[in-house]
């Protein structure tokens, strides 16, 4: 069977299963299945779905995936994800304070989870009722929250290069150093547009800010252990000291004796935070299994190295390459979730950026921006139905789209400037060498 025949009947199952309403997952498999047929029995096609499967539950890395979501949800079931945004807002006196806030609570809980939409959810539930409340605009107020939990997935830990360096092969340690000098810009890409938006828009942002303070002892229980946590994962990847799955089950176990001794975490809340935790890995594990068969059907059939070679056949420019790719990322991701795009997409793509001569860990940075661009566009972008979930009777959905847009522009911004200026995403993994 020829390598494209294989690649267009993959594509054409696993676009019929989706649209007629199968779960990713399942899609991923079943579009697999004759393909596997085609080179296997039955009873070793059985035997290979098996040793995919538990090959995922087994895998030292993927530890890392169930340890930062659970940090997460932890965090974000204790008091200091909300009192990191009361601390934030509450104790810089300037016009704007809680528009300001909100985007430093989400890049603090992004330097301790990776995951785009429980930061959304953890800081949005209560910065949306707390900004209305206080007289920001609806399209302010529910674009800046979706927007910044996207930082999550570019400040390290992040799950979404978490699973690029899984499926390319790459050091996840340098990935995510990586992502810390683009994380610290896009922070202040936000910041700028607030203020711009101030400026345009006076009415959307109230002259006085009449919340009241946090007290300096909340306020504590709150930073502190949020630059506790971050530092532990950071430094122990970036010194050498731990690997990132060794990193994610210190910082786990210092976010468990944090969140119960000056979060407020009870057992129900931690029982809930496990509870959560084992859905969201049940899932994934499945999509990733999924993902794993799906890609092993693919390279079996050489499909990756033949679209590459078929690229490289028709002499393009490198960039041209790279746009199409990010062009074809920012489509897609308007119809699917990233994980899914990762483990769908990616096995093909990525020879194909390493063919046109691109650094693999830059291209990581890249990729994880076009992913946050995903989860802010319609028709299913995330963190815009999340956001507009938590006041549906006060914002609709056209709010927080509209909302959104600046904050799509500066990603795109800073997709041209990591294109012009590599740097920003290679200095500090270089360094490290």
């Amino acid at each position: 069977m020829e390598w494209y025949t294989v690649g267009l009947g993959l594509l054409g199952l696993l676009v019929f299963f989706i649209a007629i309403g199968l779960p990713i997952p399942f899609a991923l498999a079943a579009a697999s299945i004759p393909f596997l047929l085609s080179i296997q029995s039955l009873s070793t096609s059985l035997i290979t779905a098996e040793l995919k499967l538990w090959g995922v539950w087994v895998d030292y890395i993927l530890l890392a995936v169930p340890l930062f979501v659970l940090l997460g949800e932890l965090i974000g079931r204790s008091a200091i994800g909300p009192n990191l945004f009361w601390f934030m807002h509450s104790k810089v006196p300037i016009k704007g304070a809680a528009a300001y806030g909100s985007i430093g609570a989400c890049a603090g809980f992004g330097a301790v989870c990776g995951s785009s939409m429980v930061g959304s959810l953890t800081i949005g539930g209560v910065a949306l009722p707390e900004m209305l409340k206080l007289g920001y605009g609806k399209r302010l107020s529910s674009g800046v929250l979706a927007a910044g939990g996207t930082l999550s997935v570019l400040i390290p830990p992040s799950l979404i290069l978490l699973f690029y360096g899984i499926v390319t092969d790459q050091s996840i340690g340098e990935l995510f150093i990586a992502g810390i000098i683009p994380g610290v810009i896009l922070v202040s890409f936000f910041v700028i547009i607030v203020a711009i938006w101030g400026w345009l828009y006076p009415k959307d942002i109230p002259s006085q800010d009449d919340s009241v303070p946090i007290p300096w002892g909340l306020a504590l229980s709150a930073v502190l252990p949020v630059i506790l946590i971050g530092l532990i994962i950071t430094v122990s990847i970036y010194t050498g000291i731990a690997t990132p799955t060794e990193a994610a089950a210190v910082s786990c176990v210092a976010t468990l004796i944090l969140a119960f001794t000056v979060g407020g975490l009870n057992v129900q809340g931690f029982l809930e935070a496990l509870k959560s935790t084992m859905k969201t890995m049940g899932y994934l594990g499945l999509l990733l299994s999924a993902g794993v068969l799906f890609g092993f059907v693919m390279t079996y059939y050489r499909v990756p190295q033949q679209f590459t070679n078929l690229f490289i056949a028709m002499e393009l420019s490198p960039y041209l390459v790279l746009l199409v790719i990010i062009v074809f990322y920012i489509i897609l991701g308007m119809f699917l979730e990233p994980v899914s795009m990762t483990f769908i997409t990616l096995p093909t793509l990525y020879p194909l950026v390493s063919a046109a001569g691109f650094d693999l860990i830059w291209f990581g940075v890249i990729y994880t921006i076009t992913m946050e661009v995903a989860v802010l566009t319609p028709p299913v972008g995330l963190n815009l139905y999340v956001i507009q979930a938590l006041a549906r009777k006060q914002i609709t959905i056209g709010d927080v789209m509209i909302g959104c847009l600046p904050f799509i522009g500066s990603l795109v911004v800073l997709l041209g400037l990591m294109i012009w200026f590599p740097e920003i995403a290679l200095w500090l993994p270089d360094i490290m060498d």
